[in-house]
C-alpha cells in the first residue's frame, strides 16, 4: 500500500469540503487501486487529505488528479504540499 498526504491552503475550508464531498470523492474513489480517502479541516483555512492506493504509481496518479481538481475549483492558493510513500506500519481496530 502507498499513502499520499496532500495539504492545501484554501480560500474557504467549508466550501472546499463541500466540493470535495460532492465532486472529488466520487472521482478519486473510481481511480484504479483506490483503498481509502480521509480529509480534515486543520484550521486557518488549511485543509489536508490522506489517500491510500495499492501501488506507488496509483498514488502518484491520485496526486495529479487531486492537484488538477483542486486547481480547477479556484479555492486553493497554489499546488498542494505532498508527502507520499510506502506504508510500512499500520493497525486498525
Amino acid at each position: 500500500m502507498y499513502l499520499s498526504i496532500r495539504r492545501y491552503k484554501t480560500k474557504s475550508s467549508a466550501e472546499f469540503t463541500r466540493r470535495v464531498q460532492e465532486e472529488f470523492i466520487p472521482l478519486i474513489s473510481k481511480t484504479p487501486g483506490f483503498v481509502a480517502y480521509y480529509a480534515i479541516e486543520a484550521g486557518d483555512d488549511v485543509w489536508a487529505s490522506v489517500s491510500i492506493f495499492d501501488t506507488q504509481a496509483q498514488a502518484e496518479d491520485s496526486n495529479r488528479v487531486g492537484a488538477d481538481w483542486a486547481k480547477n475549483t479556484g479555492l486553493t492558493g497554489g499546488p498542494p504540499e505532498v508527502t507520499a510513500g510506502k506504508v510500512v506500519a499500520h493497525k486498525m481496530r
